[in-house]
Parts: C-alpha cells; sequence; structure tokens
C-alpha cells in the first residue's frame, strides 16, 4: 500500500501520514514493512508445528539452542513455551523429505535438545496478520529497549511466506471507527 492509499484511507493528507508512519516506526509500533508471499505458489507445501525438550533449561543452553534456531530458514516461528515442552516451532518445507531432513539432519543434532515431537498441519484454516486492537480503548504504546527489539532497528529485509498478498491483507484502520490514540506522538 503506497502512502497516498494509506492517507486516503485514514483521511489524511500524505505529508502528514508519512510522518506519523516515520514516527510509529520510531516508536517501534510498526515492526517493518513487508510483502506477504504466497507459500504454494513458492512451492513450500508442508506446514509442521516441532515441541522440543532441551536436556537441561539453563541460560547457555537456551541461549545456544536459540542461535542454533536463528539459522534455520525453515524455522518461521519460535516459541519459549511453559508446559510439558521447552519450545515451540512452526515450520515450513518444501516437502516431506525437506522436513524429514530439518528433524533429522539440523534440529536433532543441536546439542542439548533431548525430544522432537513434530505435528503436520493438514490445512491452515486462520491466518491474520491484523493485531486485535479495540477500538473503544486507546492504544499505549511501551518503550522497547530489550536486546530482542532496540529501540533503532535493523533496516535487513525480512517476510513471513504464510500469508495472503499485502494487497488482500487489512491494515487494521478502519475510518467508520474511533481513530486511535497512541501515547508520545
Amino acid at each position: 500500500m503506497t502512502n497516498v492509499e494509506l492517507a486516503s484511507r485514514v483521511n489524511l493528507s500524505p505529508s502528514p501520514c508519512l510522518a506519523r508512519v516515520r514516527t510509529l516506526e520510531k516508536l517501534g509500533v510498526i515492526d517493518r514493512r513487508i510483502a506477504l508471499l504466497d507459500p504454494a505458489v513458492l512451492g513450500i507445501g508442508v506446514t509442521a508445528f516441532i515441541q522440543i525438550k532441551l536436556e537441561k533449561q539453563v541460560q547457555t543452553s537456551l541461549e545456544n539452542f536459540t542461535r542454533s534456531i536463528d539459522r534455520l530458514a525453515q524455522v518461521m516461528e519460535c516459541y519459549l513455551m511453559t508446559g510439558e515442552s521447552d519450545y515451540m516451532l512452526r515450520v515450513m518445507a518444501a516437502d516431506i523429505e525437506d522436513l524429514e531432513d530439518l528433524i533429522v539432519n539440523k534440529l536433532s543434532r543441536i546439542p542439548g535438545v533431548s525430544s522432537i515431537r513434530s505435528n503436520l498441519a493438514l490445512k491452515r484454516i486462520s491466518h491474520k496478520t491484523v493485531l486485535p486492537i479495540d477500538a473503544n480503548r486507546p492504544v499505549t504504546v511501551k518503550a522497547c529497549a530489550t536486546p530482542s527489539r532496540p529501540l533503532e532497528r535493523s533496516r535487513r529485509p525480512r517476510y513471513d511466506p504464510t500469508g495472503p498478498l499485502l494487497s488482500d491483507a487489512p491494515i487494521g484502520l478502519d475510518t467508520n471507527r474511533p481513530s486511535y490514540s497512541v501515547e508520545r506522538l
């Protein structure tokens, strides 16, 4: 979506709209601008959810696992979990053989991994890229200065190949609903 299109949707002229977008980027509210690619068109046909248990849940093991996972292109998301497993991964692979290679030759060889359990997705039922922001409640922006989300972000290109094309995705702004207020703007 161009700045002119966004400005029209939120009833602003392009210049102030762009200034607000840049402020939201600087504050970390807008994490990045991306194009959402269709994985099926690119030949990526398998989605799996993988639960990982570590031998020890000590800081060095957690950090080592995180570094190892960051190097694997098939890992789309990784969550540190409560409950039975230590991590939950959402991975995408071209086919079952690619998934097998990921599990057998990559994940199982990460030091400290004691258990791997995978579940294949048969069909994606729902996928949203719009956050559940309540239009009746103001949004409060909190400073994000953690190592994983520094205030000054690198501009390296990143993408999420799991969703609809950007032009098909709603942006979360509806001019018929009350506007959101964001502190420090």
